[in-house]
C-alpha cells in the first residue's frame, strides 16, 4: 500500500471511529441517514473518506448501506434484539466464571476504573457516554477470560445491543446499574466463578427486562446537531 492510500485508511479511519462513538453514545440514533456528503462537510473530508469509513462501520454492522438510498445507522429489529440477548445470556455468564481464574490485580484495577467513569458520566448526565462505559467493562470481562473467539462475539454483540438498547429502552434506570457492576467486581475479586456467572446471568436478565420492544421513537434532526454538538 502506498503512502497516499495509507493516509486514506488512516483519515477514514478516525471518521470511523468519530462516528462509531456518536453511535455507542447514542448522539446518531438508529435510522439516522448518513449523507456522505453531510459527514464529509462537517469533518472537511472528501466524499471518498467517508464512504470508506461507512464502508468500514458497515463491515462492524453498526451501518446499513442501501443500494440507492445511502447509508443509515443500523435499525436492529425486535427479533434481532432479544436473540443479541439471549446470546449475551448463553455466553457471558460462563465467560465470567473463566475470568475468575484468569484475572490480575491490574485487571481489577482497570475494571475498578471502567465503574468510576460510568458513574462520573451518570453523575454529569451523560447517558450515552455511560452506556457506551458500561459495554465496554463488559468486554473488558470477556478479554480476561482469554478465549479470542468468545470475545470477538461478545465485542460484536455489546455493539449491537448499544443499537438495540437505543432503540427499545424503557427503564433508563437500568443502565448497567452499579450495584450489578460492583457485584461482579466482588465476585470476581474473590475468585468465586459461581457466583460470577449467577450475577452476570441475572444482570443480563435485569438489562432485557428494561427493553420496551415497541417502534422506535423519531431520532435526531441534523447529523450537525449531533456530530457538533
Amino acid at each position: 500500500m502506498d503512502d497516499a492510500a495509507n493516509a486514506l485508511a488512516g483519515t477514514s479511519d478516525t471518521i470511523a471511529g468519530r462516528l462509531a462513538l456518536a453511535i455507542h453514545e447514542h448522539r446518531l440514533a438508529p435510522g439516522t441517514k448518513l449523507v456522505e456528503d453531510e459527514v464529509g462537510e462537517v469533518y472537511g473530508v472528501s466524499r471518498t473518506v467517508v464512504r470508506a469509513a461507512l464502508q468500514r462501520l458497515a463491515h462492524d454492522r453498526l451501518v446499513t448501506i442501501h443500494r440507492n438510498r445511502g447509508a443509515s445507522v443500523s435499525q436492529p429489529s425486535i427479533r434481532e434484539a432479544r436473540e443479541v440477548f439471549e446470546a449475551r445470556a448463553l455466553l457471558e455468564p460462563r465467560t465470567a466464571r473463566s475470568a475468575v481464574a484468569r484475572i490480575t490485580a491490574a485487571d481489577l484495577r482497570r475494571l475498578a476504573a471502567h465503574i468510576e467513569d460510568e458513574h462520573a458520566a451518570l453523575a454529569a448526565g451523560d447517558a450515552g457516554r455511560a452506556l457506551r462505559l458500561s459495554g465496554l467493562f463488559h468486554i473488558e470481562i470477556a478479554r480476561i477470560a482469554d478465549q479470542d473467539t468468545i470475545f470477538g462475539f461478545v465485542t460484536q454483540l455489546v455493539a449491537r445491543s448499544s443499537l438495540i438498547i437505543a432503540l427499545y429502552w424503557r427503564r433508563r434506570t437500568a443502565l448497567c446499574e452499579s450495584h450489578a457492576h460492583h457485584a461482579l467486581m466482588s465476585a470476581l475479586r474473590d475468585q468465586d466463578g459461581a457466583r460470577a456467572e449467577e450475577v452476570m446471568k441475572g444482570h443480563l436478565l435485569d438489562l432485557l427486562s428494561s427493553l420496551d420492544l415497541r417502534p422506535p421513537p423519531d431520532g435526531p434532526k441534523t447529523l450537525r446537531e449531533v456530530l457538533l454538538p
